[in-house]
């Protein structure tokens, strides 16, 4: 458009803008509205004041290193090595598994009693943990991001990181299904990490089953009967290392019902530690044998695999605990028999004291 002005020069001018190209430009602002709001806002059709979780990672977390994972130390802490050949520890930042090298304090989980109970169920969710991430992990190519709240180095010198693998933040993953809690620390990650313990923590999922009455309390189960450790082999014939076929405990259902042992385990005094498989049942008035070494499991035979002996010759005790980890039974022999009579605790509904509570699976 031209126009002159008083002093006779030819001016050229935009035309307005027309009505329509208005309500384009408006149209779009709305539309784009909804892309430029805050990370991690609840969805459209959340409850007011309600987080809800998303897979979304924080986009200061993505990954910026690749390594590979060569030995997973517990639920989240892993040991990795660089393409260039040099090694790091990693501690997953944001999370914390239930501990298996040393005593979990309950209180740190919410609804977890605090109790030898509620202990050893976190004890049994830390396993877990360790097995989960040693399957997800180890031996894969991960990539590592960082969180800019953190730093790259926490109290012990580990890297702390959030490790990607398949492309999904696995420290997220920990906490969504329950097998870690969100650390109590400034990251930015945390108020997304802490939607997915609550939603898992109201789902009773993973660890949180230790808050409910069958998973950290301390009430007394119902049912009959038990399971019973009646014999413990300790001292192979020779050299118990070159023997360990004949190293082995004698479990005994001596109840009326069928016990599944899904989840249970057998370990010695220093924690090491036998899951059986899952499927295992031992029918009322049947006998198992579990040996040190390797072998072919069969009906009533299973093997733990293990190259070294577990029992020591001069006393031990022999605890075998449920799939919540609490204490079905316990034997001490020897040297470790000195305290407690004979030595012998067979652990059954009458007989239970809070000390030793436990939760009997029983399969029809």
């Amino acid at each position: 458009m031209k126009f002159t002005d008083v002093s006779g020069r030819v001016t050229s001018v935009a035309p307005p803008p027309r009505p329509c190209v208005l309500a384009a430009v408006a149209a779009l602002l709305l539309a784009t509205a909804g892309c430029l709001s805050p990370l991690g806002s609840p969805d459209a059709g959340a409850s007011p004041g309600r987080s809800v979780p998303t897979a979304t990672p924080h986009p200061s977390t993505a990954p910026t290193a690749t390594a590979t994972v060569v030995e997973v130390v517990d639920g989240d802490t892993v040991k990795v090595r660089y393409p260039n050949g040099s090694r790091d520890t990693v501690r997953l930042v944001g999370v914390d598994t239930p501990e298996v090298h040393v005593r979990d304090d309950p209180t740190e989980y919410e609804g977890v009693p605090d109790t030898e109970r509620g202990r050893r169920c976190l004890r049994g969710h830390g396993d877990r943990a360790s097995d989960y991430a040693t399957e997800r992990l180890d031996g894969e190519t991960v990539e590592l991001g960082f969180d800019e709240n953190e730093g790259r180095r926490g109290y012990y010198g580990r890297l702390l990181a959030y490790v990607y693998v398949g492309g999904e933040q696995f420290n997220y993953r920990l906490v969504r299904e329950g097998y870690a809690r969100a650390y109590d620390s400034g990251f930015v990650e945390r108020e997304r990490y802490e939607a997915a313990e609550a939603d898992a923590r109201a789902d009773g999922r993973g660890l949180w089953s230790c808050a409910t009455a069958g998973g950290g309390s301390d009430q007394r189960p119902a049912g009959e009967g038990g399971l019973a450790i009646e014999t413990v082999h300790a001292d192979a014939e020779g050299n118990d290392n070159e023997n360990l076929g004949d190293e082995y405990v004698v479990l005994a259902n001596r109840g009326d019902r069928t016990l599944s042992l899904d989840g249970w385990t057998v370990e010695d005094e220093a924690g090491h530690r036998y899951a059986f498989p899952a499927g295992t049942t031992l029918r009322p008035g049947e006998s198992l044998t579990l040996r040190t070494g390797s072998g072919e499991d069969a009906r009533t035979d299973y093997y733990w695999g293990r190259e070294r002996a577990v029992w020591n010759n001069d006393g031990d005790a022999v605890s075998v605990r449920d799939a919540a980890g609490g204490l079905v039974a316990r034997r001490t022999y020897g040297s470790a028999a000195s305290v407690g009579g004979t030595g012998v605790e067979r652990v059954t509904p009458e007989s239970l004291t809070h000390a030793q509570s436990a939760k009997f699976l029983w399969s029809k």
